[in-house]
């Protein structure tokens, strides 16, 4: 995988790229991630989450906007073990997941608000590949987005990285 930091991508791009808030949390074993977003909005129920995880991913990563929820994990082992297996690079997830520790040893990048033992429901509820918009930045299906320790940064376009 190229290398890449957020900062430099944001020096080098600036104007060009979308920069979200501070707040989420790592917790994938993936520290720095990148690709095109798929979009899903659901609150307390990972329906659409679930189902994207066993469809080839090839790189792209689940942009989910959960409403902010810390009451219900939209992700865990399974689904995530699931995205892996199926090529995703990751999740961005404005909510909560679970089984952190299990998250942690998957060469997967995970962000999210936090952590909670109990998971969402499964009523078949939310919206995929539309505009999200959450840590005061708007993303639509198709968008770049870049991920490490720094934070998550979106484009239009994918950005030149370093290859080496």
């Amino acid at each position: 995988m190229p290398v890449f930091s957020t900062p430099d991508l944001c020096d080098a791009n600036e104007g060009q790229v979308r920069i979200l808030e501070p707040g989420l949390r790592n917790f994938g074993g993936r520290h720095a991630f990148f690709g095109a977003a798929v979009t899903i909005k659901c609150y307390e129920d990972n329906s659409l989450i679930k189902a994207q995880a066993v469809v080839p991913g090839e790189g792209r990563i689940m942009v989910v906007d959960g409403g902010g929820s810390l009451r219900r994990a939209l992700v865990g082992d399974m689904i995530a073990g699931n995205a892996l297996a199926n090529g995703w690079a990751g999740f961005i997830i404005w909510g909560s997941v679970r089984d952190v520790d299990t998250l942690a040893e998957l060469d997967l990048g995970v962000l999210a608000l936090g952590t909670i033992p109990i998971r969402a429901d499964k009523q078949g509820h939310g919206d995929l590949n539309g505009s999200v918009r959450f840590g005061g930045v708007q993303i639509n299906s198709g968008d770049w987005v870049y991920a490490d320790n720094n934070g998550v940064i979106v484009s239009a376009q994918p950005l030149e990285l370093d290859r080496s």
